[in-house]
């Protein structure tokens, strides 16, 4: 009979971009059509955005792609001053890019397993790709711990991150190279995750409040969504590397409104790429075009372009487009994170 051994073997590697020059295909691709050119003008896009010294560059994230080998992606970006802030969901930034910075890993699988098995088994598919259940569990409860030695008070997910990062810097550091919640706390590029419950850090929670009912930590997500308005109104030109939609693509785009509520104008976000496989036909927000968002007063349309591409695929080819072209090498860090110094420390 098969063990928990024999499907937890090899390790998912994360792609490097430092490695791989793509700019000579990513500019060839501009001769070409179809995605391989909408790919092209993206990465030429998100280049000016490195190159635009008023530019905050926002990184909205979705979809299981720390998972996937994406996560030192954004750990390079983060760490050579690509990104000015993140917003994703809560499974990247706490059941995978947290649970590596602990120790685990995730394994190369298979979507053609037994799923009876997996489950008898205690592992967790995410399409062909494994994770140990009682390593998650783990994971769970090192956020309840964290949110047990906090202050009892609503916390924005940006406040509770931070603390995130300083556990690790506390506790000897991340046991891997490429944790973004660790860089981001180094650098003070502030991650939001408005759906914070949504994920292990949920799961922490739950126990945190049950054995604290009376004094205990919550997540305010309008907190978050007002943290991230002070970003927009303190950047004033932003710019937004999309990577598939639902809450973090939303609640990013939605800034420009706030800030337009709060001092009755405010700039739409100058330069926006997004990679999707969403179809925008149902309405649903994942496949939401920017031009749509225009409408909304969220997005303008002069720099902005659709990718419907897969993240593993598209994502290393815009960002090494980036960093290979070099503009970060000169652009100065925001560290917005100190705009809120006052509330965390």
């Amino acid at each position: 009979m098969a063990d928990k051994k024999d499907f937890l073997k090899d390790q998912i590697q994360h792609i490097d971009i430092k490695k791989h020059n793509v700019v000579p295909l990513v500019d060839a691709m501009e001769k070409m059509a179809f995605s391989a050119r909408t790919l092209n003008r993206a990465s030429r896009i998100y280049d000016m955005m490195l190159n635009d010294k008023e530019c905050s560059v926002i990184l909205t994230l979705a979809g299981s792609i720390f998972s996937a080998g994406l996560k030192k992606v954004v750990y390079d970006m983060v760490m050579n001053n690509m990104v000015d802030a993140i917003v994703s969901t809560g499974a990247i930034i706490v059941d995978q890019d947290f649970f590596e910075a602990l120790g685990f890993r995730h394994y190369i699988g298979t979507q053609f397993s037994d799923d009876n098995q997996l489950r008898d088994l205690a592992i967790d598919r995410i399409y062909d790709t494994y994770i140990d259940e009682d390593e998650l569990r783990i994971c769970d409860e090192t956020v309840g711990k964290i949110a047990d030695s906090l202050e009892p008070r609503p916390y924005s997910s940006r406040e509770f991150i931070w603390e995130m990062g300083k556990y690790l810097e506390n506790n000897g550091g991340p046991k891997v190279e490429d944790s973004v919640v660790w860089a981001a706390y180094k650098k003070n590029v502030p991650i939001f995750v408005p759906a914070f419950s949504d994920c292990s850090a949920g799961f922490g929670f739950v126990m945190h409040q049950t054995q604290n009912p009376d004094k205990h930590c919550s997540i305010d997500s309008a907190k978050d969504f007002l943290e991230l308005t002070k970003i927009k109104l303190a950047g004033k030109t932003t710019g937004i590397f999309m990577i598939g939609g639902g809450v973090p693509k939303n609640f990013t785009q939605d800034i420009v409104v706030a800030a337009d509520i709060l001092e009755g104008t405010a700039d739409m976000h100058k330069y926006a790429i997004q990679i999707t496989v969403a179809d925008e036909r149902d309405g649903a927000l994942s496949g939401s075009t920017l031009k749509e968002a225009s409408s909304w007063g969220k997005v303008e349309t002069t720099y902005e372009q659709m990718v419907y591409s897969e993240a593993t695929i598209a994502m290393p080819l815009v960002a090494g487009y980036g960093y290979h072209k070099g503009a970060w090498k000169k652009r100065e860090a925001k560290e917005y994170q100190k705009l809120f110094e006052k509330v965390t420390v």
